[in-house]
């Protein structure tokens, strides 16, 4: 019985470990205030989804370069030092968002241009953080940290929007803003007591352009991490309408702040609760078919969240879709670190990072320009039937997937 559940041993056994989840815990914490804040200002002052989506997409380029760009570093330089750097550049970004929020003149470009070099620098220490994690705990216990990752950031997930849900109902935005720095503070000074990473030297005389390329070159000969990559993508670009939330919350059910906090958080719930039962992931023979089915259920969940337009059965489809998260999320992070080797470790952290958290923007995008031209339902609605019907055109083009077994470890071109 005890296998079944969520393994502790990373944070008993390994200190470095240790400082890195607690850090990142608070720091998730507050980076969801500001995951909220920005789309509720935009909203606020454009009273446009369409807008809500393009400030998100707007800060993709940022992102995927930032992404990149700490990947190339990362396989060349101290990865605890870049992160710990990056972090303390985010906190200043967070503060100039807060400046701007308490300015009686707050200005909506210089709000999107600060979330988007937010986005960007958030981007650069994502691979770092991920690439770090195999260094720090080594394979045997791959599945059993990213389990735990995946319970921290999904806490954060479910704390963050709520708290960021009842600070907008008393307070100003521009306190949101200062909480996030602090946070970002506390996980710097946590990196100093982190033990330095040693780097490969292999190719540290490239350029950052040239290291970037030969990552790309990398992923181009491996269908493993492309099928990977794609299915990813393929959920976040169709299935994930939270540039829609504020309009789900303010019109389809006439509420305020705090709803909107609550469906933000409601697929945190969902992801927390199957966080904790995910020692049996370690037992699955064919992750890769559990990692299409667990996408494919997210769709489902997504398109009954249209439908319905009852808070509460709203609020559990977005439960489900999260928990259906955990399983894909925990799965494609053990395949990819275990199918790739150590001098591209990084750069292929950051390529999944630009996919994993530029698909949204793009879904963003997608879900406020189809919502803005049928409408709100239908935008959701018609966003989680495309997910499922990708995940069966995926499986054709890239059956390496779903025929992955447990002992497979590469797929090349």
């Amino acid at each position: 019985m005890a296998k079944f559940f969520l393994d502790l041993g990373p944070l008993r056994e390994n200190r470095n470990f240790r400082l890195l989840y607690l850090g990142q815990f608070v720091s998730l914490l507050g980076s969801n205030l500001t995951l909220v804040a920005v789309p509720y200002q935009v909203y606020r002052d454009t009273h446009s989804s369409l807008w809500v989506g393009i400030a998100s997409l707007i800060q993709l380029p940022f992102l995927i370069f930032g992404a990149l760009a700490g990947g190339a570093y990362g396989d060349r330089f101290d990865k605890r030092a870049l992160f710990g750097y990056s972090t303390l550049v985010m906190a200043v970004i967070s503060v100039g968002l807060a400046i701007n929020a308490s300015s009686n003149q707050h200005s909506l470009g210089l709000l999107i241009a600060l979330a988007a070099l937010w986005a960007g620098v958030g981007g650069f220490s994502g691979p770092l953080r991920s690439a770090a994690i195999p260094y720090y705990v080594g394979q045997e216990k791959l599945p059993a940290a990213y389990g735990l990752m995946q319970l921290s950031i999904n806490i954060a997930t479910i704390a963050g929007p709520a708290l960021a849900g009842l600070l907008l109902a008393v307070a100003s935005v521009a306190n949101l803003y200062y909480l996030d720095a602090l946070t970002f503070v506390i996980l710097a000074v946590a990196t100093v007591f982190m033990t330095p990473i040693a780097t490969l030297k292999s190719d540290s005389a490239q350029g950052l352009f040239r290291s970037i390329a030969n990552g790309f070159g990398y992923i181009r000969h491996h269908r493993l991490a492309q099928a990977i990559y794609l299915v990813d993508l393929n959920a976040n670009f169709f299935g994930l309408p939270r540039a829609l939330f504020p309009a789900v919350a303010l019109g389809l059910y006439h509420a305020g702040p705090q709803v909107l906090g609550l469906l933000y958080s409601a697929p945190g719930v969902g992801a927390v609760l199957m966080a904790l039962v995910t020692g049996w992931l370690q037992h699955v023979k064919r992750p890769g078919r559990l990692i299409a089915l667990a996408v494919m259920g997210w769709g489902l969940a997504m398109a009954l969240f249209g439908v319905v337009h009852v808070v509460w059965i709203g609020l559990i489809c977005l439960a489900v879709a999260g928990a259906m998260d955990v399983i894909s999320t925990v799965l494609r992070n053990v395949l990819l670190q275990a199918a790739i080797t150590d001098e591209f470790r990084t750069r292929v952290s950051s390529i999944q990072m630009a996919v994993v958290t530029g698909g949204p923007r793009l879904g963003d995008a997608e879900s406020g320009i189809v919502a803005s031209l049928f409408s709100t339902e239908i935008s959701i609605v018609s966003g989680g039937l495309a997910c499922i019907a990708g995940v069966f055109v995926l499986s054709k083009w890239r059956p390496e997937l779903w025929r992955q077994t447990k002992d497979e470890k590469d797929a090349v071109v």
